[in-house]
């Protein structure tokens, strides 16, 4: 019976403040959205870092009169390393064959005009723990024959750095509306309180407990914040099929192939979160309004 009761003051409750309701909602599912997308954000650019720094490798760049015998022999000298998993040489033609295949269709003219002997023989290492390029390079840099070493990973340390300021924004804005949703939340439960002011006091004359009598305002803010994470869901979705998948498309050579299992993993994270927030909100809003 009381299940019953709560229940229908909820749909009562939703359908007379309707307008105050459709925005709470659509304010949840803004927010909500956007801490979707900062999660998701986070989680590619965590995988990235993992699959980047596992395939990543430092380039002991050569001299133009090293002949290939002396590279031979500093690959050999490299490989006995203990801080050196690996390593590779690579000649002027296998530089100039990788230099062809990448940079074919992006610079065609600068393939035409270079040859095999203007770009550099090398030596690509993988080191065991990448963190350790300064001691190796501190150890090849002055070896005769090495031109310059190159680390790969602090290139691509300055992506990943502007990377994690859209991080920082996506989840900055995500609480900036994340407030502005409890503000709403806090102030449409106020206002449905203060539209049924006189059922509350007589049952707070007929000594109704205060959660009977908070529930219903409780579970209305509930049911605007599941409903706001569903519809946060569904933009991510959207977002995978039409944009992820179809206009940027070409971004995820890049940044890689955004899993469907990530997206949907955000749903009940976002529901969880929203009926947590807004039913959170209510009560501690009703608590002080109920006392007065």
């Amino acid at each position: 019976m009381r299940a019953k009761y709560v229940l229908s003051e909820v749909m009562i409750g939703l359908w007379r403040n309707v307008t105050m309701t459709i925005a709470m909602i659509i304010t949840m599912a803004v927010s909500l959205t956007m801490l979707g997308a900062s999660l998701v954000m986070y989680h590619q650019i965590d995988l990235m870092k993992k699959n980047f720094v596992g395939s990543l490798s430092v380039s002991v760049y050569l001299t133009k009169d090293t002949t290939p015998d002396q590279q031979n022999a500093l690959k050999a000298q490299i490989e006995q390393d203990p801080l050196v998993a690996s390593a590779t040489a690579v000649t002027h033609q296998q530089a100039y064959d990788q230099f062809k295949k990448t940079d074919q269709k992006s610079s065609p003219n600068l393939v035409a005009i270079a040859g095999p002997d203007d770009l550099p023989a090398s030596i690509q290492v993988k080191l065991k723990n990448p963190d350790q390029f300064d001691q190796f390079n501190t150890q090849f840099k002055s070896v005769p024959g090495v031109s310059n070493i190159q680390d790969q990973a602090a290139l691509l340390n300055k992506v990943f750095k502007v990377l994690g300021a859209l991080q920082d924004l996506a989840l900055v804005l995500a609480v900036a509306q994340g407030l502005a949703a409890l503000l709403l939340v806090a102030n449409t439960i106020q206002v449905a309180a203060y539209s049924k002011r006189r059922e509350v006091a007589v049952m707070k004359l007929v000594g109704a407990s205060n959660w009977f009598i908070q529930s219903p305002f409780v579970f209305e803010a509930m049911f605007a914040g599941i409903i706001g994470a569903i519809l946060a869901w569904v933009a991510l979705v959207c977002s995978k099929i039409f944009l992820i998948d179809g206009s940027l498309s070409a971004l995820t050579s890049l940044f890689g192939n955004i899993e469907w299992s990530t997206v949907n993993l955000m749903l009940p994270y976002l529901v969880i979160a929203g009926a947590l927030v807004s039913g959170i909100t209510g009560w501690v809003t009703l608590r002080f309004y109920i006392k007065k």
